[in-house]
C-alpha cells in the first residue's frame, strides 16, 4: 500500500514540475527543474514539488531556490496574486489606497532570487491589476513597512525579508491595514486565494514596465523624513545627548540597519555611533558570523567588542539584518562584557519609558489609560512594575503580531500604549510602529544610557535598582533541536497523559507543579472553568507550568525552526534580594524540566550549542 502512495506522490510531484516548466520564466530556476526532471530523481522532485510553502501568520519563510516549496520568482508571483485577490475582496477602495512593499539585502545568485527582485515582481503583479504600489527604491528596515501602512493609510504592506535566518532563506511578511502583522483567519484565507490563483497573470512577469507606471510611488524620502520626526517625540534629553561623553558601537550584522541607526542618533542629538566597518554594509553572504542573529549572544558580537575596546566605547548596540530586533552589551567594571537578555533589556526599557512618561504627565488620573504589553513567554517584570505604579499590563500570545493587534485595539479605545516587548530581543518603544523596531529601540536605549551616566549609573546597576524596587525576576530560556515532528508531538502528548490519560504532571523532580495552562488544547487549571483566557491553536504546541516556588516555565514549538523552546522564570517579591540564591534555584528547576519533561536522551534531542 505504502508503495502506491509514494508512487502517487511521485506522479503528483512530476506533474507539478511539468506545470512549473510551462509557467516559470526565470532561466536559472527553470534550468534547475529541467535537470531534476531529466535525472528523474524522485526524492529530489518530492523535495521541491511535494508540497507548497505554507502561508501562515508570519507569511512565508523558506530557502531560495526552484520549486513550489521554495522562494523564487514564480512562487512570489503566485503568492502576490493570491494576496491581491484577497485584498480586492476585503477592501472596496484598494485601488485608491494601495499597498507598500519593502525589502532587505538578501540575494541568492545561483537561483537568481533576491529580496529586491521579489519586491519588484510583487509590485508588478499588483500594478497589473490597477493597484497603486508604494515600493521603496532602496533597502529599508522591516519596521518602515508597518509605519508606512498606517502613516499613508494604505490597505496592506509586504516586507521581503528572512530577518535573521541563514543566508539561503527569504521571506514574505504581511501587514494588514491596521499596521500590525496579520492574524487568523487572514492567513488561511490568503493561503486559499494563493491556491486558487496559481497561473501567472500575463503582465506579472514584465517588471520592465514597472518604473514608468503612473501607479508606482517611491515613499523612501518621505518616510525617511517622517519616521525620524515621529520618533523624536520620544527624545526627552536632547541636551544631555549632545553633551554626553559616552561612546557607542553599533553593528548592523551585514544587514540594513547602519544608515538608519545613524539617522536616529542624529535625530536625538547624539554624535554618530562607531559602526563596525566589516559589518556595516549589507552583504547577503554574512561573511563574519556563523548565524546573523544577535540573539545568539557573544559570538555575533566579537568584532563589536574589538572596536569598542579600541575606541573606548562602553555600550554596544546590535541589530539583526532587517533591523527589527536589538541586542545590547555593556562593559562591566570587571572589564568583562555583559550581553543583556531580551528580558533584562525589556525591564530597563519598560522602566525608562514609564519614567519619561511620568515626568511629562503630572495629571494623576492619566495613568488609568496607560498600558504595557508583553508576550506570555517573556518576563513578568512589566506586570510587577504595573502593579506598583498603577498602569495596566496585559500579556498576549507569543509574537508581535498579537501585541501589535492588541495595541491597535487599545489605541482605538483611546488608551495610551507606552511599550511592548518579547524576550526574543523585540521592542516596540513607539506606537507609530505596531511591531518590533530595532532602530527606535537603539536610540532610546542610547538616551537611557546617556541619562544614567549623569547619575553615575550603568545599565547593569540600574537593572539591579529595578529588581530591588519591583522584585527580582531571573529568567533562563533555551531550546532543543528536533527534526522529527512525530517525536515533538509525542513529547507533548506524554505531558498531557503523564500519570494516565488526561493528567498533567503534579511534580517535576523536587518541584511541585501548582498550575498548568495548555494553549494547544485550551485547558487552564487556574481558571474557575478550567478554560484558558488566551486564544488557543491546535497547530502549535505550548504548555505553561506554574510551580509552588514562584517559578513559571513554558515549553513550545517554534513556527519557523525545528526547535522545542523553553522559557523559565522565578519571580521574587521586592525585598527578597538574594539573586544568587534565586539563580541557583532556577538552574535546578531548569535541569529538572530538561530531565523529566524533555527527556533528551530518550527523545534523541540535540542541545543548543553556543
Amino acid at each position: 500500500m505504502a508503495e502506491a502512495g509514494s508512487s502517487g506522490e511521485t506522479r503528483r510531484a512530476q506533474a507539478a514540475a511539468a506545470q512549473w516548466l510551462e509557467w516559470d520564466k526565470n532561466p536559472k530556476t527553470s534550468h534547475m527543474v529541467k535537470q531534476l526532471v531529466a535525472k528523474g530523481n524522485a526524492e529530489e522532485l518530492q523535495k521541491y514539488f511535494g508540497s507548497r510553502m505554507e502561508f501562515g501568520t508570519a507569511g512565508l519563510r523558506a530557502a531560495m531556490g526552484a520549486g513550489i516549496s521554495q522562494m523564487n520568482d514564480l512562487t512570489i508571483i503566485q503568492t502576490t496574486q493570491g494576496f491581491c485577490r484577497y485584498l480586492e475582496r476585503s477592501f472596496n477602495d484598494l485601488k485608491k489606497r494601495g499597498v507598500v512593499i519593502g525589502y532587505d539585502a538578501r540575494a541568492h545568485p545561483s537561483s537568481g532570487g533576491s529580496s529586491k527582485r521579489f519586491a519588484r515582481l510583487a509590485a508588478t503583479t499588483f500594478i497589473s491589476q490597477g493597484v497603486p504600489v508604494y515600493l521603496f527604491s532602496n533597502i529599508t528596515p522591516t519596521p518602515f513597512v508597518p509605519y508606512t501602512v498606517t502613516h499613508l493609510k494604505l490597505s496592506a504592506g509586504i516586507m521581503v525579508t528572512a530577518s535573521h535566518n541563514p543566508k539561503q532563506d527569504n521571506g514574505y511578511k504581511v501587514y494588514w491595514e491596521n499596521g500590525a502583522q496579520i492574524v487568523s483567519p487572514h492567513d488561511k484565507e490568503i493561503a486559499q486565494a494563493i491556491e486558487d490563483n496559481q497561473e501567472p497573470w500575463p503582465q506579472a512577469w514584465d517588471d520592465s514596465s514597472l518604473d514608468t507606471s503612473p501607479l508606482l510611488h517611491d515613499p523612501y524620502t518621505t518616510i525617511n523624513k517622517d519616521y525620524f520626526k515621529d520618533i523624536q517625540t520620544h527624545c526627552f534629553h536632547r541636551n544631555l545627548n549632545k553633551a554626553t561623553n559616552l561612546k557607542f558601537v553599533h553593528t548592523s550584522v551585514h544587514g540594513v540597519g547602519h544608515e538608519f541607526v545613524q539617522s536616529a542618533f542624529k535625530a536625538f542629538g547624539f554624535s554618530p555611533p562607531f559602526a563596525v566597518p566589516e559589518q556595516k554594509d549589507p552583504d547577503p553572504e554574512f561573511p563574519t558570523v556563523k548565524y546573523p542573529n544577535p540573539e545568539e549572544g557573544k559570538g555575533v558580537l566579537t568584532l563589536s567588542f574589538a572596536l569598542a575596546e579600541k575606541e573606548g566605547a562602553k555600550v554596544i548596540l546590535a541589530n539583526d539584518p532587517d533591523a527589527d530586533r536589538l541586542a545590547v552589551a555593556e562593559k562591566q567594571e570587571s572589564g568583562d562584557w555583559k550581553v543583556f537578555s531580551g528580558n533584562e533589556l525589556g525591564a530597563l526599557l519598560g522602566w525608562w519609558i514609564f519614567s519619561c512618561w511620568k515626568d511629562q504627565n503630572r495629571d494623576p488620573l492619566a495613568i488609568k489609560d496607560v498600558y504595557m504589553l508583553s508576550s506570555t513567554v517573556s518576563s513578568k517584570i512589566l506586570r510587577a512594575i504595573a502593579l506598583k505604579e498603577g498602569f495596566h499590563f496585559e500579556e498576549t500570545l507569543t509574537g508581535f503580531k498579537w501585541m501589535g493587534n492588541r495595541a491597535k485595539q487599545l489605541m482605538d479605545q483611546g488608551k495610551k500604549i507606552l511599550f511592548a516587548f518579547e524576550e526574543a530581543i523585540g521592542y516596540m518603544c513607539s506606537p507609530v510602529v505596531l511591531d518590533k523596531d530595532g532602530v527606535s529601540a537603539a536610540v532610546i536605549t542610547a538616551e537611557m544610557c546617556s541619562f544614567l551616566a549623569t547619575k553615575n549609573l550603568s545599565l547593569s546597576q540600574q537593572l539591579k535598582v529595578i529588581y530591588d524596587e519591583y522584585g527580582y525576576h531571573v529568567t533562563k530560556a533555551s531550546y532543543f533541536i528536533c527534526h522529527d515532528p512525530k517525536t515533538i508531538k509525542q513529547l507533548f502528548e506524554n505531558l498531557r497523559n503523564y500519570n494516565g490519560k488526561d493528567t498533567y504532571p503534579k511534580t517535576c523532580g523536587r518541584f511541585k507543579v501548582s498550575g498548568v495552562r495548555d494553549l494547544t488544547t485550551g485547558h487552564d487549571s487556574n481558571q474557575p472553568d478550567k478554560k484558558a483566557v488566551l486564544p488557543t491553536s491546535k497547530s502549535s504546541q505550548m504548555i505553561t507550568f506554574t510551580f509552588a516556588n514562584g517559578g513559571v516555565a513554558t515549553m513550545r514549538t517554534s513556527g519557523t525552526e525545528p526547535k522545542i523552546k523553553y522559557y523559565a522564570e522565578l519571580c521574587a517579591p521586592p525585598g527578597n534580594s538574594d539573586p544568587e540564591k534565586l539563580k541557583k534555584e532556577l538552574e535546578e528547576l531548569v535541569s529538572a524540566i530538561e530531565e523529566y519533561f524533555f527527556q533528551p536522551e530518550k527523545n534523541k534531542l540535540q542541545s543548543k550549542t553556543e
